[in-house]
């Protein structure tokens, strides 16, 4: 049985005060929930407040990206080593808008993915199509590949570390939502792919988020799906009442 995976990703938002307000409301909200695993991804900056903030809490700290090489004259990028020593667990790779905004490709996100389970990270690693390319017929093409390369060079033992979150790029910050049939359908076609590429066993295993405009009135339609393991939430997870609902709908 896989349990339950809810994180937050706050992207390049809040400020110190408003991200320690979310953090305490969360530690408090979420206190004594046991039966989901939940992250919070603050920005770089507030990485060691809020991890301080939400200590003897069952919340885990992650962080939205990192560099591939573990230190050296790389300016204004971030280490697996420097996100541990701050106490982040998980960490989010290949995010659409990393890959559609800052140009980043399935061989670097590759590299990333594994430099952080050498680290000892866990990767939230994402997939996800385009608007085009899902009414061009290609999601499964354009999904697969990514997963394959994103995945290239893994083991079926790291494997294990890695949470793969399905976010289809057509409906992170619109508001549109993938149908639960749409998320179940990609989420079995991916976990039918892990199942070639690390074996049916480690495939079952596997935690497979769905990301994408996912909210308190669609949180329970989306989990009740056999192969949505979890939810990788934007907006929602920068408010606390709504962020909690959440969880607490799952648990």
């Amino acid at each position: 049985m896989r349990k339950p995976f809810i994180a937050g990703n706050w992207k390049m938002n809040t400020n110190q005060r408003g991200a320690l307000a979310l953090a305490s409301g969360l530690k408090d909200r979420l206190a004594g929930v046991d039966t989901v695993d939940v992250a919070v991804c603050p920005p770089f900056v507030y990485l060691a407040a809020v991890g301080a903030a939400l200590s003897s809490s069952n919340i885990a700290l992650g962080a939205q990206n990192l560099y591939h090489e573990r230190n050296g004259a790389f300016t204004g990028e971030i280490s697996g080593d420097m996100l541990k020593d701050v106490g982040c667990s998980y960490v989010i790779l290949g995010h659409s808008e990393r890959r559609h905004i800052l140009g980043e490709t399935d061989d670097l996100i590759n590299k990333k993915v594994r430099a952080a389970i050498d680290g000892g990270l866990l990767p939230i690693f994402c997939v996800g199509e385009l608007l085009e390319e899902r009414e061009a017929g290609r999601t499964h093409d354009v999904v697969s590949e990514q997963v394959k390369n994103g995945l290239e060079g893994i083991d079926a033992e790291r494997a294990l570390a890695v949470t793969v979150a399905y976010e289809p790029v057509w409906a992170i910050g619109t508001g549109k939502t993938a149908t639960a049939e749409q998320a179940q359908e990609v989420h079995a076609m991916i976990r039918a792919l892990l199942g070639e590429l690390f074996g049916a066993d480690v495939a079952q295993q596997m935690r497979i988020q769905y990301g994408g405009s996912a909210k308190p009135n669609n949180t329970a339609e989306l989990m009740a799906n056999p192969d949505v393991d979890g939810l990788l939430v934007g907006g929602a997870s920068l408010k606390v009442e709504d962020f909690a609902a959440m969880v607490q709908t799952v648990a």
